[in-house]
């Protein structure tokens, strides 16, 4: 169908409306997919793949979705990035493909939290006096106990090499100290070895971590926020990396 300038101008008005919005509606179309992409993988440990797409010549911009699998097939993260920045609805899962947490982006909340597993290598303290019928909450961490503390012990290697070394017989523990406004306050590492007679704490500047690594909802007791302490027990790895039980 082929309109003149002089069909158009004589189109009925809702017709008018119908091909203006149909005009941008394809110009946007080809705004957001005109820009070339190209498609980023990177390992954020030893077990956890991400994947996503970022705009050509720009690093930095990721763009669409976005996922990470544990040992490539179980998914732990799904969510979007527009221009760099997550948006929407980020779903989180443990390396079981269990869901641990839901957050929305959009509205800087929380929309589903896992009940903590009795079970758990994540474990909690608070430098508070806990009464018996006070109301605690625990430090979140977007991304949940799986996937958003990745950072914290993908970083740290044991100071020694682990040649003619069992590393079964060495446990690490990751402390992470949340303030009560809700910032990463202090990182350290604790090797513990009976086996080797071994124990020794490493504690470590905060420089280390990006913003949004320094960022956490705080412990509360009582609605207000507190201090609050986060243990993740770790395994140690033959190349001396740490990963979770």
């Amino acid at each position: 169908m082929i309109l003149t300038t002089h069909a158009l101008y004589c189109a009925k008005p809702t017709a008018l409306k119908r091909y203006t919005f149909l005009f941008v509606s394809l110009f946007y179309i080809a705004a957001c997919f005109g820009q070339d992409t190209v498609n980023k993988r990177n390992w954020l440990s030893n077990e956890v793949l991400e994947r996503y797409k970022v705009i050509k010549g720009e690093e930095s911009a990721r763009v669409g979705p976005y996922k990470a699998y544990y040992k490539r097939r179980t998914l732990v993260a799904d969510g979007n990035y527009t221009k760099g920045h997550k948006t929407g609805l980020w779903t989180f899962y443990d390396d079981e493909g269990k869901l641990m947490q839901k957050y929305d982006f959009d509205k800087t909340e929380f929309m589903y939290e896992a009940p903590l597993d009795t079970d758990t290598d994540v474990t909690f303290a608070f430098d508070s006096e806990i009464k018996a019928n006070d109301r605690l909450t625990r430090p979140l961490k977007i991304g949940g106990n799986y996937y958003g503390l990745i950072p914290y012990i993908s970083f740290f290697r044991l100071p020694f090499e682990t040649e003619g070394i069992n590393v079964n017989y060495i446990d690490a523990v990751v402390e992470l100290l949340v303030s009560p406004g809700g910032r990463l306050a202090d990182y350290k590492v604790h090797l513990i070895s009976r086996a080797y007679n071994y124990k020794q704490s490493f504690n470590f500047g905060l420089d280390l971590f990006n913003e949004e690594d320094k960022q956490f909802s705080p412990a509360t007791l009582n609605r207000i926020p507190i201090l609050s302490r986060v243990f993740i027990h770790c395994s140690v790895n033959n190349d001396g990396s740490l990963d979770f039980y």
